[in-house]
């Protein structure tokens, strides 16, 4: 059986402009594949020669490209977002805004392949939240739009499951198989926010057929800590089960934050890794 992948999302170096070396790091901990976050602050990808160097800084740490995050803020700044787009706003205005930005994400694509946007549908929940931000048909409209422009660079989209009445696990596999009308869009399963959400092995399950590519990181149930895996209240041994009973055998891409010291956090990430992998192996 060929070796599993494994990467980091660039998340971890969200408050800062992506660099070289934030790319070296991963690879030096033996991960093999990223996920940038285009959020314009961290990485501008309406530049042509940041995705240019970009492209350098892969081939130069042998990493590969394995998905791209869609815009959903201007910045980060002390862990909280600065800005906000919204592809489910019932104000056209803003959600026409997110297009464009996802747009202008995805051509990043045309020079520099890579195989997966994830895209959040609307926002979480909090007091700063705009009225009716998450209307649904709204999301589905936007998922159309986007999942066009995505093909037309070879790239497919997969719905993040984030905190939100659109996006739980069932509500994503509802508007798919309702809703969209055959559309080829998948889903990354985030296990933090599945666990925040309630029953993750029912979210695993509830994925099957839909599932292509993910976000690991724990908590403790209550708040989006974006922690290394096995570092919160998540049953790690359960949810590798489950993700094999339901046949992925795709990449497992960590979104951990950065607690201080990202090069300790890559470490504990590195550990992690190793667990994860011979999880899969035993069971």
């Amino acid at each position: 059986m060929p070796a599993r992948s494994f990467g980091v999302s660039t998340h971890l170096f969200h408050e800062a402009r992506l660099c070289r070396e934030h790319l070296v790091h991963i690879a030096a901990h033996r991960f093999d594949a990223v996920e940038v976050f285009a959020t314009r602050a961290h990485f501008d990808y309406r530049d042509e020669r940041a995705i240019a160097q970009l492209g350098e800084w892969l081939s130069d740490a042998g990493l590969t490209l394995h998905s791209m995050h869609a815009p959903i803020m201007d910045a980060l700044k002390d862990g909280k977002w600065v800005g906000s787009f919204s592809n489910a706003s019932a104000n056209e205005e803003r959600r026409k805004a997110a297009i464009a930005e996802t747009q202008a994400a995805l051509q990043v694509a045309a020079t520099l392949p890579f195989r997966f946007l994830v895209v959040h549908l609307g926002t979480p929940p909090s007091d700063k939240m705009p009225p009716r931000d998450n209307e649904r048909d709204a999301a589905r409209r936007s998922v159309e739009e986007i999942v066009a422009l995505a093909a037309a660079v070879n790239v497919k989209v997969a719905l993040e499951v984030i905190p939100n009445p659109l996006s739980s696990a069932a509500s994503l596999v509802r508007l798919i198989e309702e809703d969209l009308d055959g559309i080829d869009v998948g889903i990354c399963l985030d296990y933090g926010h599945a666990h925040i959400m309630g029953d993750l092995a029912e979210a695993i399950e509830t994925l099957s057929g839909h599932l292509v590519t993910t976000h690991v990181h724990d908590n403790r149930g209550k708040q989006d800590d974006h922690l290394v895996p096995f570092g919160g209240g998540i049953n790690w041994d359960m949810a590798i089960m489950e993700t094999q009973k339901i046949g992925y055998d795709d990449a497992l891409m960590f979104e951990v934050a950065d607690t201080g010291d990202p090069l300790d956090v890559l470490r504990r990430s590195e550990k992690a890794r190793d667990r994860l992998e011979r999880a899969f192996i035993t069971v």
